[in-house]
């Protein structure tokens, strides 16, 4: 992980699938723990991702919501943005097509970083 101006930017490689999915999982648990917010998951690394990593992305979206924070997603594999486009995710979260233009789309936002509730 790393941080960029309050932002957590996330870099899962290989494939996120029912064995592998935990590791996504914690990934995103860890930034949440540390008060920040606000995630880039950039899944450009990612060449499957099955119906357990899709899962753990809006598990923990909700999470994220729920702080008032936001996931933004960094996608440009064909196979993924359809994956994203059937299951009507690519409409859940923001996508992008690099990690400079994720972290831009949050610049706009009112308030980025740590949550109201970290400590």
């Amino acid at each position: 992980m790393q941080e960029e101006g309050g932002i957590a930017v996330i870099t899962p490689a290989g494939d996120v699938d029912v064995t592998s999915a935990f590791r996504l999982r914690d990934a995103i648990d860890r930034v949440l723990a540390s008060g920040l917010c606000w995630l880039v998951v950039d899944l450009r690394g990612v060449p499957f991702m099955d119906s357990t990593g899709l899962g753990v992305l809006v598990g923990r979206l909700k999470v994220v919501r729920a702080r008032r924070g936001s996931i933004r997603i960094v996608v440009t594999s064909p196979r993924m943005l359809r994956v994203l486009s059937i299951t009507g995710l690519d409409t859940v979260f923001p996508l992008h097509e690099t990690v400079v233009e994720a972290l831009a789309s949050f610049r706009a936002a009112p308030t980025v970083g740590r949550s109201a509730d970290a400590s």
